[in-house]
């Protein structure tokens, strides 16, 4: 199978790393891709929000699959592009990408097909969002109703602190994203990460994991896009996994379909699990970054036919298989994210791979021929482990060795899991 994979970052790394593993390969670009992707896949100068040239490419190289990481290309349409054109896509239509790409369409169809999340309300103005802050109290979450790269969300714990939020929001601090703003009840229980693979009739669960958004120690400081992620998520038991299919999965993929938008492609819930059982905090329309990284992993399937199946409506004939190992992964950022960074900093040296061990590029770069980070999140530190401890100290031991001096990760990736273990 020839095959082209779109994007840049640590999650299409991770994605590259393993659809090169699978025997049904038989040609492998990607665009923009990175430098560690390169070491997978052959990187083409693309641009992606060109679809007429990523068809042109397309035909030119008889690719016969397009796998697309990241939201932003999902959200402006590509997947309908390549459809149009006879192009096999991993990834659903510009219309089922707003699941991702608007909070208030998400809420609306959780309210349609009642699908367990906090009450909500949506707004496209200040004054009268900052009325029903006054009027609700704190804590209460803030979101920007678009695509914010993981940093539109504030979870208020003071009403100052929110409507500073909704300030930010219609002051333009994440441009349009923040024309409307959905406000919505503050969730209590402990967040989780769960993966589903959907071709618009079937689902096929995959794995959990957890992250940790903010950017300091014991949870502390300004959300990020995810400086760390395990898998699997212990408080994601068995009998959670069958009521979060049942509860939000099923329901959210017949409500798509009804509503004229049948979902293809990965549907990534963000829950937190309440009193109550799994509620619904948000949907990606892709898989996590950093959590890719760490299911990729544990993923002892090969890839290829899994998305594949998605694309062609037969997800139904495969499985995924799974390590029961944990997988941990440390996200090495700029020193300054997720405020400004310098740019284009020497990294000297990176550990070589190892067995159960991976070093994932994510904003990186090479400058006459020495790697350079370009951007906050640079590179994903992954091991695996028979626990999730285990996984972290072998994480740490492998990011010690990273030499990279504007580089900061933080140093308690999985505490939540560790203490269970422990």
């Amino acid at each position: 199978m020839r095959v082209l994979l779109i994007g840049s970052g640590g999650r299409e790394h991770a994605l590259a790393w393993k659809l090169a593993q699978s025997p049904l390969m038989t040609e492998f670009y990607a665009a923009p891709g990175n430098p560690g992707i390169a070491e997978h896949a052959t990187l083409v100068g693309l641009d992606v929000d060109d679809h007429d040239a990523v068809i042109g490419f397309c035909k030119e190289k008889s690719i016969d699959f397009v796998v697309v990481g990241p939201e932003a290309p999902l959200v402006a349409g590509i997947a309908d592009a390549l459809r149009a054109a006879g192009i096999a896509v991993f990834g659903p239509s510009a219309a089922a990408a707003q699941l991702e790409g608007s909070k208030g369409f998400t809420k609306d169809i959780c309210a349609r097909y009642d699908i367990p999340t906090g009450a909500y309300q949506r707004f496209n103005n200040g004054p009268k969002a900052k009325a029903y802050v006054r009027a609700q109290g704190a804590p209460i979450v803030v979101k920007a109703d678009g695509l914010a790269a993981g940093k539109g969300v504030t979870v208020a714990m003071t009403v100052e602190e929110a409507l500073a939020a909704i300030d930010d929001c219609f002051e333009g601090a994440f441009g349009e994203a923040g024309a409307e703003v959905v406000i919505e009840a503050y969730l209590d229980g402990e967040e989780a990460s769960f993966f589903c693979l959907c071709d618009g009739k079937h689902a096929l669960a995959l794995a959990t994991a957890q992250d940790h958004k903010r950017v300091g120690d014991g949870d502390t400081g300004p959300n990020t896009g995810g400086m760390g992620a395990y898998s699997p998520a212990p408080v994601m038991t068995s009998e959670m996994i069958d009521r979060t299919m049942k509860k939000i999965i099923e329901p959210t993929m017949r409500g798509m379909a009804e509503s004229g938008h049948p979902f293809s492609g990965v549907f990534f819930a963000g829950l937190m699990i309440t009193a109550k059982g799994p509620e619904l905090i948000e949907y990606n329309v892709r898989f996590g970054d950093p959590e890719c990284q760490v299911l990729m992993m544990r993923l002892k399937s090969d890839l290829l036919p899994l998305l594949h199946a998605c694309a062609t409506g037969t997800l139904d004939q495969v499985t995924a298989e799974w390590s029961d190992d944990a997988a941990l992964t440390v996200v090495m950022a700029s020193k300054g994210y997720p405020g400004s960074y310098d740019k284009n900093t020497p990294i000297a040296a990176l550990p070589s791979d190892g067995e159960g061990t991976k070093v994932f590029h994510a904003g990186t770069a090479l400058k006459d021929g020495a790697l350079v980070a370009t951007g906050g999140r640079v590179l994903n530190i992954t091991a695996t482990g028979k626990t999730v401890g285990e996984a972290q100290k072998r994480a740490y031991e492998l990011a010690g060795a990273v030499q990279w001096d504007n580089g900061f990760h933080r140093n308690d990736i999985g505490w939540r899991a560790i203490e269970r273990e422990t």
